[in-house]
């Protein structure tokens, strides 16, 4: 995410009409990362850069009728096609910057972000805002339905060392923003890294 978010909003907003189509086997890792998750019934979760809220039903799943979805997304167009795909009934759509976000301190139980590690403008304080709206001990995913080197070979490109979603580079960035990394896991299938909020 652009500091003044044009560039994202262009970039999402174009392809949000056939997102889902273009990524259609995506839901079983999308469920089975969201399981990880360990919510419990009653917890309140943020999607972080929801975009057309494939997160959304496996969440309202996970925290129950009595439990808070939020789907936060910068881009119009993705939580249109997020109503258009019946998701809104999952969770609350919100049109926010995950970067400054319109929620209570410590209101939440844990937040989901799927591919949003690689638009943040400023990592570390913006994982630091993630971190003030979960309470202590909060629990966050970040994920992505296909691995580093899986997304690399898709979009034509290597993998660098200063690539965030290495562990060695998002350890020390988890740390340094108020949380602590308990399981990575890079391979072809998916990306998933978990980290507790720390007191």
């Amino acid at each position: 995410m652009a500091d003044d978010h044009t560039h994202v909003q262009e970039f999402f907003g174009a392809r949000a009409a056939d997102w889902d189509a273009r990524f259609p086997d995506d839901g079983p890792a999308y469920a089975a990362a969201v399981a990880e998750l360990g919510l419990r019934p009653g917890d309140a979760v943020l999607d972080a850069g929801c975009g057309t809220g494939r997160a959304l039903p496996p969440l309202r799943s996970a925290v129950g009728p009595r439990g808070t979805v939020i789907g936060a997304d910068l881009t119009p167009a993705m939580l249109d096609a997020a109503l258009r795909a019946g998701r809104g009934s999952s969770g609350q759509l919100l049109l926010a910057d995950v970067t400054r976000l319109p929620l209570r301190t410590e209101s939440l139980d844990a937040v989901f972000a799927a591919g949003l590690i690689a638009h943040l403008p400023q990592p570390e304080m913006n994982l630091r805002e993630l971190a003030r709206v979960v309470r202590p001990g909060g629990k966050l995913a970040l994920f992505h339905p296909i691995g580093r080197a899986a997304l690399a070979a898709r979009q034509g490109r290597q993998i660098t060392e200063g690539d965030l979603r290495a562990e060695p580079n998002l350890r020390p960035l988890l740390a340094g923003s108020g949380w602590r990394m308990t399981s990575y896991v890079d391979e072809d299938a998916r990306f998933l890294a978990l980290a507790v909020r720390r007191d």
